[in-house]
């Protein structure tokens, strides 16, 4: 009964529309593939797949530092008169994202138009389509920045009508829309919503009106958390090597086409299930975060397995349609672009629930500030993951062969990181004398 209870601790507004949002997340990442593998050659559709892979992974290159940004603005939220210079902080970080993005941009056209295989208009396309996914560096911070401050249900509004935004405009692809018009419309939408919430973080203080300062802003930041952000810079690079380098090694180790799609879309389904899971994590985060500085270890452990159960209903009902039905599934989305194997169904299932506690034990320990131990845990697996990685090679094994590989290492990564979080965060709460 003391679980179920913890429903209580919990906005349902906040939960039923991040339900939304994890959904959109799901159902636009199934809708991409839907649509590419349709309108699009298999070569060309891989091709997309590397430059939206290397958009995503600078998402990952933040290097915990809008993790760090969190803490000290929860910090500064629960004890008002803290630190009162990271809202100026938190504005030169969003900028600078920003710029990292736009010149992103511009490398990929560059690269992309001094080949001559391509026209300026598909440069164009492979360009802006690496802005459309490494946005999400940006609105990364700003989610963060919302949490904090307790501007959640705001954030997941905006998140919901950019899930429908580009979900629309993606299936309009299949009524005969340009791909150069698509991806032009996908950044307005992005750029309108970025917009939006930045004026209403700035209303509400967490960031700063002026651009004056942004240097200095930055050396600040980086100069008063250095141990912090080589922790978490470990940690995230680490993550973003275990997350990315097998579309490093399959296409060319495998191939192209078939073997990379079959890759992408393995990925696509495992990360659109993290997205799931990510429901339950962040909806507990106000209150994990509120125990924990409280010294209420009950509490935090009951509002963590909440969102582990929260986040175990639909991963189950994944799972079981992964079980049943991954044939019908997997043709569906691909067509005839590629046929996926009958052995990525379980190995999918696998991942999907090694990640279920994995993320959980990883969202309680991050926002509690436990960046020393999570990387440290992060760089043995990603040391594993290569080792893994050559024997595959070294054995001759197939795409699946390297996909089981990855698989087992992920699943003992899981298991230590739950250990981690019960001798960490939990067992510090305990140690730490209750709040009047």
């Amino acid at each position: 009964m003391a679980l179920f209870r913890s429903f209580g601790y919990f906005s349902l507004r906040y939960l039923a529309l991040r339900a939304t949002t994890s959904a959109g997340a799901v159902i636009a990442g199934l809708v991409q593939t839907f649509v590419f593998a349709r309108v699009l050659t298999p070569d060309f559709f891989s091709i997309f797949i590397l430059v939206g892979t290397l958009g995503l992974a600078l998402w990952l290159f933040d290097l915990g530092i809008a993790k760090i940004l969190f803490v000290r603005m929860r910090a500064t939220h629960l004890q008002p008169g803290g630190d009162r210079e990271i809202a100026a902080q938190a504005s030169s970080v969003v900028w600078l994202y920003g710029a990292i993005v736009v010149a992103g941009g511009l490398l990929c056209y560059g690269a992309m138009a001094a080949r001559p295989q391509f026209s300026a208009l598909q440069a164009s396309e492979f360009g802006l389509f690496f802005v459309f996914s490494a946005l999400n560096l940006v609105w990364f911070v700003l989610r963060n920045v919302s949490i904090a401050i307790d501007e959640f249900v705001y954030f997941e509004s905006l998140e919901a009508t950019r899930r429908i935004g580009h979900i629309a405009v993606l299936l309009a692809m299949l009524a005969g829309l340009p791909l150069i018009a698509f991806v032009v419309l996908a950044n307005a939408i992005w750029a309108v919503l970025i917009a939006l919430s930045v004026r209403r973080l700035i209303a509400r203080g967490a960031l700063a009106g002026s651009l004056r300062g942004i240097p200095k802003c930055l050396r600040m930041f980086f100069g008063d958390n250095r141990s912090e952000l080589l922790r978490s810079g470990s940690f995230a690079a680490s993550e973003l090597y275990i997350y990315n380098f097998p579309y490093m090694i399959v296409p060319f180790v495998f191939g192209l086409g078939a073997p990379t799609i079959i890759l992408d879309t393995t990925f696509k389904v495992f990360r659109g299930a993290a997205l799931i899971y990510g429901v339950g994590c962040d909806i507990a985060v106000p209150r994990q975060t509120r125990a924990y500085a409280e010294g209420d270890a009950p509490t935090l452990v009951r509002v963590t397995l909440m969102a582990l159960a929260i986040s175990a209903a639909p991963t189950a009902i994944l799972c079981l349609a992964l079980y049943f039905s991954a044939d019908a599934i997997f043709s569906f989305l691909l067509g005839p672009a590629a046929t996926m194997p009958k052995s990525a169904g379980p190995l999918l299932i696998a991942m999907m629930a090694a990640n279920l506690v994995q993320n959980t034990a990883t969202s309680l320990m991050i926002h509690t500030g436990f960046f020393r131990e999570i990387s440290r845990l992060a760089m043995t697996i990603a040391a594993a993951m290569t080792l893994a990685s050559v024997y595959a090679m070294w054995a001759g094994l197939d795409i699946v062969g390297f996909l089981a590989c990855y698989a087992c290492v992920y699943v003992c990564g899981a298991v230590a990181f739950v250990v981690l979080a019960l001798k960490g965060p939990i067992q510090t709460a305990r140690a730490r004398p209750a709040a009047a």
